[in-house]
């Protein structure tokens, strides 16, 4: 028996509910990477403690490199930046912590001076770590002793991330595993929310162009680092190393199918398409999970141009998510909804192959004063009200 209701955006009644009562809100599963969508999570957390972030491991770019090469770990920048972004930032979170983990190194000051305020951030007398009472202080210098005592003489400290750098310390002294020293990362700066890499393992981006060309690593596909893209990408997949092709697979954790399993609505949300999106969607178990859900699955396009979309057209991507398949072979919609601003210009819809792939179109206000950004709340509203 399938039990439906008539949509209605937004739901005040639904959203004052979620709102008095965010502990008890509905669990979102957001499928992401990068920064796009750390505005909107600000604003989620107002409504529901339960969300879940499931962010890419495999970015090569930024000072996250740094560490992937120096320990061959997985990427953490997208990690801390969602675990900063679900904060609680209220009266009852550790704003000493938070200010903590969010400070970088300046890009402009000599090595041996940086060194230096790692020095003091190790031995508790760096101004930002002594207001923060044990026991967390001393949690906190214990993995950034571990991460200074592992780097070599030529890894570069500037504009380094004190929250990478303390992520790093946890990973090397669990045996290599992230998810303790993101449960304790998560316990300091109060998370409200769960934020996971998809998985925990070291493994990169590679792609095939359709001009035969192939490019290894998400930096040199984003249009930040290097040249943008000169044509349209025809075959991504998870390669073990940068220096040459070598395709491997990985298969996605029992707790992890268990998120995607239990998500009240799963979300592919706006931001890079290729290295925040569908890298996630690349380990083996993640299409038959969300296959499985039989809760709304929703795609919010980008605003604006993406480079790693060159030569991809809005159905040309709906068509990629719903057509979403791995080994389990699991019968089921991977795609059930796009969700649209009732203005913008997304480009052309073949309303026809949506039929046919049974996406069903939502047209509702998500952009407010910057056409070129969605606004924060009312994309939360909206998807709040679908829960």
């Amino acid at each position: 028996m399938k039990i439906t209701r008539r949509l209605k955006l937004p739901d005040s009644v639904r959203l004052h509910r979620y709102k008095s009562l965010p502990e008890q809100g509905p669990k979102i599963l957001f499928f992401s990477g990068g920064s796009a969508l750390n505005k909107i999570s600000r604003v989620l957390k107002s409504y529901t403690h339960n969300s879940v972030h499931l962010v890419t491991p495999f970015d090569s770019g930024g000072s996250s490199a740094h560490l992937r090469n120096e320990f061959d770990m997985p990427a953490v920048g997208d990690l801390r930046s969602r675990l900063m972004a679900l904060a609680d930032e209220t009266v009852l979170g550790q704003p000493e912590v938070y200010e903590l983990f969010t400070y970088r190194f300046s890009k402009s000051v000599d090595k041996s001076l940086l060194e230096e305020e790692f020095d003091q951030l190790v031995h508790g007398m760096h101004p930002l770590i002594l207001p923060i009472p044990d026991p967390m202080k001393s949690l906190i210098q214990t993995q950034l002793s571990v991460t200074k005592e592992r780097i070599g003489d030529m890894f570069d400290l500037k504009g380094a991330s004190i929250g990478n750098l303390i992520i790093a310390g946890g990973y090397l002294n669990n045996q290599q595993q992230l998810d303790p020293i993101v449960f304790l990362f998560s316990r300091l700066v109060k998370t409200l929310g769960q934020v996971k890499t998809v998985v925990d393992t070291s493994l990169h981006l590679g792609t095939h162009l359709e001009n035969g060309n192939t490019i290894l690593g998400q930096h040199n596909l984003t249009g930040k680092e290097t040249q943008p893209l000169q044509s349209p990408i025809g075959k991504i997949w998870l390669n073990d190393g940068l220096d040459e092709v070598c395709e491997t697979s990985v298969t996605l954790s029992e707790d992890r199918k268990a998120d995607i399993l239990d998500a009240d609505l799963i979300c592919f949300p706006p931001g890079s398409f290729f290295s925040s999106l569908v890298a996630n969607l690349l380990p083996d178990g993640v299409a038959s999970a969300v296959k499985s859900n039989p809760n709304p699955k929703i795609y919010i396009p980008n605003l604006g141009v993406d480079p790693e979309q060159l030569g991809w057209s809005l159905m040309k991507r709906v068509r990629w998510l719903a057509n979403l398949n791995d080994s389990g072979c699991v019968h089921g919609k991977a795609l059930d909804i796009l969700l649209m601003d009732e203005h913008y210009d997304y480009g052309n819809l073949d309303v026809k192959e949506l039929n046919e792939l049974g996406v069903s179109v939502v047209k509702t206000p998500l952009i407010s004063t910057n056409q070129n950004k969605y606004d924060e709340v009312l994309v939360n509203e909206a998807l709040l009200s679908m829960t």
